[in-house]
């Protein structure tokens, strides 16, 4: 299958005409709360209650065919008191050749389902944010640190982490 999508018929005003996005908003509609750009690239948040199904839907839907996950990240926001956590998915079509970005933005104390039914992939990643932020990751088969050592205090890419960290255990 061969997908036609050009980079350059989605500059960043007319990002609502990206096949992913109209496809989103007919099968999700209000649950995908934001739009936007950067760098030529497309990108949504969705409720985190429809994470999951939203990823399955991008993956398994054929004119969309996002079948490769490339990373899965975080990023701190504590300004933003109601969500300043949000999970990044950077998905790759291979067919379409084409990169699409959804975040999901969680309270401090929540979590949000993982990825791993979807692509297995996600496991070592959901780890790995887990680690460094305290996301937590529901249904994750093996949620445990992975880079810092148990018993070690504290998500050290949280912005109110001391910047000369600290050791204590």
């Amino acid at each position: 299958m061969t997908i036609d999508w050009n980079r350059q018929n989605f500059p960043g005003d007319d990002r609502e005409s990206h096949p992913a996005v109209q496809a989103l908003r007919d099968r999700f509609g209000n649950d995908v709360l934001e739009v936007g750009t950067f760098r030529g690239e497309v990108w949504v948040v969705v409720a985190p209650e429809r994470c999951r199904e939203v990823l399955l839907f991008l993956r398994d839907e054929p004119s969309l065919s996002f079948n490769f996950l490339s990373d899965l990240t975080a990023v701190h926001w504590p300004r933003r008191a109601d969500a300043p956590l949000e999970v990044v998915y950077q998905l790759y079509s291979i067919a379409g050749r084409m990169r699409f970005r959804v975040k999901t933005r969680i309270p401090d104390d929540s979590e949000v389902d993982s990825a791993v039914p979807v692509w297995a992939s996600a496991e070592w990643l959901e780890r790995e944010v887990y680690d460094m932020f305290g996301i937590r990751f529901a249904g994750h088969p093996d949620l445990r640190r992975i880079l810092n050592p148990e018993g070690f205090v504290g998500y050290p890419l949280r912005k109110e982490f001391p910047v000369g960290g600290r050791v204590k255990w």
